[in-house]
């Protein structure tokens, strides 16, 4: 059976209407908080409060098709299988109906609807472990609705037990998974060898608890069919990606890069890994909560997908600017019907794309000149050592403090110089990097503390990166607010800058944006920042100003940034304006009577 997205979205939805269910709709890919989970990375996530009792507004029987993300398995992006982002095609009975009807209908949607051959299913239910015994009565019904019994096969709790890893208190229970032969054409197949999954039916009739598991007072079901695959397997492939899903977007990576999808290798994995991840970041930028690239939480999440992808599309030989016409396809051709909300959001989601590949591009060539020095590195001791010592086992693993480099100069996150090491056959101490990040942070609670003698204690990158920072922002609300602006104290920790400043009354939504404007100007300019020790009468006579009304001696440090920003002040800088990033204010707010608080990011 040949079927479009739209019309499994459709068939799906449709059917489960026809039977009493209620459309709730998808909601957003980031979780409520109530399970412990980041993303919502199942269907039933989102309605954990009413399948433990809690009554829903639109009744008790409810169907939707919901966005889910997933990263435990990132590497594996690039197969024929996994992605990020995808889909789950669910309907759940919340204390209504149960066993008898859902085997019903599930075996009525497969064959009747979507043409399967009934003597060709095959299902699996729960062997029974502890105090949960064997599934027999879904056994029944499946007997019942047709399914040879010798195509009926009890399995233990790993394989058909479904519940929230690593949660308590939630919903869980038996499940009844179905299989489907890969070749019709193929006479006795073996179960599992020969056969695919298309998907599963839970009976939640449990609570998971810390000490095991509780009937719940309401049997409940939960059924989950994952939407990409499902369209690949009545498509008659195994390759996820070769659905209309993906059709547009493969296109245009073949038309950009002149290689073919098909001829596999490692071409084809760059297309798989730059298409999925692209569609992760329009769902996430699109997403209801509005997801932009950062470094800590689901924004963290973004900017790695974003980074890795970047990278694929340099080893693929193309632009990374061809992510946001592929972003155009997946908002404007692929889910823009089903998701509204990302056509709303074209824009903004273009733009964020293109600011995080530009702030990338700007460092990966240095980043990776700066990892090839680290593989050269060990291999010169490497081959030091043997010579000198014939027994000698060579070292493969990069340092921590390398790796904390790498992330904390050139934003590589850690799995990305883990990944790429990997591809040299090397491994990163991850240990060594974590003790780089823990004193890295250590000395930025220093600075939390206000300035020390001579200017900052802490010369780690981002530290040195926000504190030249803090120079083009006293400059820029000079400029923009008034002359007498001063500033009066900082913070700065590796997560953004904090700025006190004298000024007596809120700044405007406009004032605001000219000084993030003026400082990224100044940033885009890439001005060197030029130091010089002079007497304190020169510096004042050449109108560097003090912070803090600090007390100076005879002869002080001064940095100036062009014309722009001239200060006495004890270091240290970055040597580049260009090596700042992007400046971004994320909030304004009032710090005392007459000192305001700005709170600023570098991305």
């Amino acid at each position: 059976m040949k079927i479009t997205a739209k019309e499994l979205r459709k068939t799906w939805l449709e059917f489960y209407r026809s039977k009493g269910h209620t459309d709730i709709g998808a909601v957003s890919l980031i979780g409520d908080g109530t399970t412990g989970v980041l993303f919502n990375v199942a269907g039933m996530q989102s309605l954990m409060p009413y399948l433990l009792g809690m009554p829903h507004p639109a009744g008790k029987r409810l169907c939707n098709i919901q966005g889910c993300l997933r990263t435990v398995d990132i590497d594996s992006v690039g197969d024929a299988s996994h992605f990020t982002f995808f889909e789950m095609m669910g309907n759940w009975s919340l204390g209504d109906y149960f066993k008898k009807e859902k085997t019903g209908w599930t075996v009525e949607l497969l064959t009747k609807v979507l043409g399967l051959d009934r003597e060709k299913l095959c299902a699996t239910v729960f062997e029974g472990s502890g105090s949960v015994p064997r599934d027999e009565e879904t056994a029944n019904f499946l007997l019942a609705q047709g399914i040879r019994k010798e195509h009926i096969f009890f399995l233990p709790q790993k394989d058909n037990w479904w519940e929230l890893e690593g949660t308590v208190g939630t919903p869980c229970g038996p499940d009844n998974e179905w299989f489907y032969p890969a070749d019709e054409g193929k006479q006795d197949p073996v179960f599992p060898d020969d056969y695919v999954e298309i998907g599963n039916d839970v009976y939640m009739q449990y609570c998971k608890t810390r000490d095991g598991y509780e009937p719940l007072e309401n049997k409940n079901v939960d059924t989950g069919f994952g939407f990409d695959r499902m369209l690949a397997f009545l498509n008659g492939t195994s390759d996820a990606y070769l659905t209309d899903l993906f059709s547009g977007a493969l296109k245009l990576l073949e038309e950009t890069s002149g290689k073919k999808y098909s001829d596999g290798g490692e071409p084809q994995r760059a297309m798989r890994i730059i298409a999925d991840h692209t569609r992760t970041a329009v769902m996430l930028i699109g997403d209801e909560q509005g997801v932009i690239p950062s470094n800590t939480g689901a924004g963290y999440i973004l900017r790695r997908i974003l980074r890795r992808a970047i990278r694929y599309c340099r080893g693929l030989g193309i632009e990374s600017g061809v992510m946001l016409p592929l972003a155009k396809i997946f908002i404007e051709e692929v889910y823009g019907e089903a998701y509204p909300l990302l056509r709303e959001k074209e824009g903004f989601i273009l733009e964020e794309l293109e600011k995080e590949i530009g702030r990338f591009e700007a460092t990966l060539v240095q980043g990776m000149k700066e990892f090839e020095k680290c593989v050269s590195g060990l291999e010169r001791k490497n081959e030091f050592m043997k010579k000198n010592d014939p027994a000698y086992v060579p070292d493969r693993t990069i340092g921590g403090k390398a790796a904390f480099r790498l992330y904390d100069t050139y934003g590589f996150p850690p799995e990305l110089t883990e990944e790429l090491a990997a591809e040299r056959g090397l491994s990163v101490d991850t240990a060594g990097f974590e003790a780089a990040f823990k004193e890295h942070r250590e000395k930025s609670r220093v600075l939390e503390k206000g300035e020390a003698k001579g200017g900052l204690e802490s010369h780690s990158g981002i530290a040195v990166k926000y504190h030249t920072a803090t120079h083009l922002l006293n400059a820029a609300l000079k400029r923009v607010l008034s002359p007498d602006c001063n500033q009066k104290g900082s913070n700065i920790n590796d997560e953004r800058m904090r700025f006190d400043f004298n000024f007596p009354r809120p700044m405007t939504a406009e004032e605001v944006k000219a000084v993030e404007d003026l400082v990224n100007e100044k940033i885009q300019e890439d001005i060197p920042v030029e130091f010089r020790e002079m007497s304190l009468e020169e510096a004042r006579k050449e109108n560097f100003v003090g912070v803090f009304d600090a007390k100076y001696g005879q002869i002080v440090k001064t940095y100036s940034i062009g014309d722009f920003s001239k200060e006495m002040c004890g270091g240290p800088h970055v040597s580049h304006t260009g090596e700042l990033g992007h400046f971004k204010i994320v909030k304004e707010q009032s710090s005392s009577a007459g000192i305001r608080r700005i709170k600023a990011i570098l991305e």
